[in-house]
């Protein structure tokens, strides 16, 4: 942990004209500075930056802060990753407190090395050559910071003279050990350094000149390198992706280069594995859309398929894009065929679409037996899609399996064969009601997750069975909820998915009720304006946010 005293010292360093002018347009306003806020869109300048007070204010939106929120907010970073950004800003180096004493030596000999690395590349006409060959520019180099490393003797070497421990260069990954012996892990390769999210340099990933097996190699995993985390570029395109609300997630180093060589500044790319929960709240920060472009061969499908799925089931806007031919990215840009890729970017496949696709043209539907199985696949595919989204998609898949779309919603829809009342005429929303109310009567636990978020009139078919519940007295609907089989339990995760999609769908018609009413006084209406668009854009992030009632719905 970053020590207490060496945070109290930097905002004792840092001036905030200074760092919010790095980011905004500031003009002088009698003692205070004024621009246009960055967190909304304005056309007249609301946004004020107060050098007494050391903090902003934006009247428009209603967020402010001091230096270190301000960077929290624009860069959408943790509040440590704030903090060492400043640092950097700056100069200024932090202090870190017992189990974190050797950070600043890993960083050190990282960008050590890395200098080293940036250097022998100058040196190297076969590195140069390769580079030109496809298509990097200089301007590119320098960007992406792009390196050599030669023979392993010369590492060692370099090393030695640079006074660093072979144990600790090993730590952060520039060296190996087998047998007591040390070796360099990168060797005769083209150097791409990867950097976390707040732009501090982690590992390398290193591409071969020569014929070794292995292509591409990266860092292995050390105290500050998780490529499971990280993606490729990001700390160069987080700007972009926020202000585009666009993610292009591509498979290689030179890929995400060529892309922003020309223009294309939102493209990152996974570290040599394919997109996994850990890297979501990464992709959710700016809630940009997501598009995965993946070469066409059979690895690139398989991929954007897993991508996909995984997208899918978490609610992201967006789609899948895939270069058919033996194209990728990085070569249609080296042969000026920028159009086509916009063109690609501008009509992704959506997730779902994609996966239900791809399901079906993995079967033989003329056979009963392969028919089943698809039908099996879909089934599980879209029952872990939202409701909307299931609403949305059922109809699709069963177009395409030629099959009832009541095929994928039976289930979902009739809850029981007949044993709760009007249950054909059941919605989707109306399942996850009696499932959330399963799911509290087996796990009376999750209860007050429940009451923090939702309130009874959130149900529309069973809001006495949840009043009942809550007030613990007995209704004929939950024990016949309780006694279905078909009614699903959700897991905790599930059950916030669902809560989530209830807010949303609660806090948006209040949206509306509000825009309409004319009664409400501007100011007073301005502010609930505000407030829920703020809930709702946190809850699309993912966080529960707390019921509030409005005495319009």
């Amino acid at each position: 942990m970053i020590d207490n005293n060496s945070i109290e010292q930097l905002k004792q360093v840092i001036d905030i004209v200074d760092v919010v002018g790095n980011y905004v347009e500031l003009k002088k306003n009698g003692a205070n500075y004024k621009g246009l806020c960055p967190f909304h869109n304005e056309k007249t300048p609301s946004f004020i930056v107060s050098p007494a007070r050391q903090s902003f204010k934006c009247f428009g939106c209603g967020v402010g802060g001091d230096a270190i929120k301000f960077v929290m907010e624009y860069e959408k970073l943790s509040y440590p990753e704030a903090i060492e950004k400043l640092a950097q800003m700056v100069n200024f180096t932090l202090r870190y407190t017992k189990g974190r004493e050797g950070a600043h030596d890993e960083r050190r000999i990282l960008e050590t090395v890395g200098r080293w690395y940036r250097a022998n590349l100058q040196k190297s006409e076969t590195a140069r050559n390769y580079l030109q060959k496809r298509g990097v520019s200089l301007a590119s180099v320098e960007k992406f910071m792009l390196g050599y490393a030669p023979s392993g003797r010369e590492v060692l070497g370099f090393l030695q003279s640079a006074l660093i421990p072979f144990p600790k260069a090993a730590e952060v990954g520039i060296l190996g050990e087998e047998r007591g012996r040390f070796y360099a892990r990168l060797s005769e390769r083209v150097i791409f350094p990867i950097h976390s999210p707040s732009g501090m340099l982690v590992g390398f990933g290193g591409r071969t000149l020569g014929n070794h097996p292995a292509k591409y190699i990266n860092s292995p995993q050390t105290r500050l390198f998780n490529k499971s985390r990280l993606l490729y570029g990001y700390h160069l395109a987080k700007e972009q992706i926020y202000r585009k609300k666009r993610l292009v997630v591509v498979e290689g180093y030179m890929d995400v280069i060529m892309l922003h060589q020309a223009g294309f500044t939102t493209a990152v790319a996974t570290l040599g594995t394919a997109l996994t929960p850990d890297h979501l709240p990464l992709l959710r920060k700016g809630e940009p859309e997501v598009i995965v472009a993946y070469d066409g061969d059979k690895a690139g499908m398989a991929a954007a398929m897993k991508a996909a799925r995984l997208l899918s089931a978490h609610n992201f806007e967006g789609g899948v894009v895939l270069f058919e031919g033996g194209a990728d990215p990085a070569d249609m840009i080296a042969e000026g065929r920028t159009e086509d890729v916009e063109a690609l970017f501008a009509d992704p496949i959506p997730f779902a679409r994609f996966v239900i696709e791809r399901i079906l043209a993995e079967h033989d539907l003329s056979s009963p037996v392969d028919k089943e199985r698809a039908f099996e696949e879909l089934r599980r595919f879209l029952s872990a899609l939202s409701p909307f989204a299931l609403e949305k998609y059922a109809p699709y898949a069963a177009a395409g399996l030629g099959v009832p779309t009541a095929k994928f919603t039976a289930r979902q829809k009739s809850v029981s064969s007949g044993s709760l009342p009007n249950a054909t005429g059941l919605t989707l929303s109306d399942v996850a009601e009696a499932s959330i109310l399963k799911t509290l009567l087996r796990t009376p636990d999750l209860i007050d997750m429940v009451l923090d978020t939702m309130d009874a009139s959130m149900f529309v078919t069973y809001r006495q069975a949840f009043e009942a519940l809550v007030q613990g007295n007995e209704h004929d609907a939950l024990q016949r909820i309780d006694l279905d089989e078909e009614i699903k339990i959700y897991s905790e995760e599930e059950l916030k998915q669902q809560l989530l999609f209830f807010l949303q769908r609660y806090y948006l018609k209040a949206l509306d009720i509000i825009k309409k009413d004319d009664r409400l006084p501007f100011q007073k209406k301005a502010f609930f304006i505000r407030k829920y668009q703020d809930y709702i854009h946190r809850l699309k992030r993912g966080e529960l946010v707390p019921y509030e009632s409005h005495i319009t719905l």
